[in-house]
C-alpha cells in the first residue's frame, strides 16, 4: 500500500475533515504539521504550487487538498490509488 501523508497547519478544519475521512476508510495515513516549520511549509509550497493545508500525498503523488480526496473518494478512484 502506498503511504498516505497528510501535512497540516493549527486550527484547519479541512485538515479535520481530511484525516476523518482517511480514519472512516481505515486508510493508515501520517499528519505532518507544519504550522511551526518553516522549512517545511517552504518545501510544501515549493512541491506542490500551494500555500494552502492540506495538501496530501499518496505515495509521492501530490493528489491535493481535502476537496480533491473527497473527489477522489467520490469518484471510486482513491482506493485504488492506494494500491498504486
Amino acid at each position: 500500500m502506498n503511504p498516505v501523508r497528510i501535512y497540516t497547519g493549527p486550527f484547519c478544519g479541512y485538515c479535520v475533515m481530511a484525516k476523518r475521512l482517511m480514519t472512516a476508510r481505515d486508510i493508515p495515513f501520517e499528519e505532518i504539521d507544519v504550522g511551526g516549520d518553516h522549512e517545511k511549509r517552504m518545501w510544501l509550497v515549493e512541491t506542490t504550487g500551494q500555500r494552502t493545508v492540506p495538501q496530501i500525498f499518496i505515495g509521492d503523488e501530490s493528489i491535493g487538498g481535502y476537496t480533491e480526496l473527497a473527489a477522489l473518494d467520490r469518484s471510486g478512484g482513491l482506493l485504488p490509488k492506494l494500491e498504486d
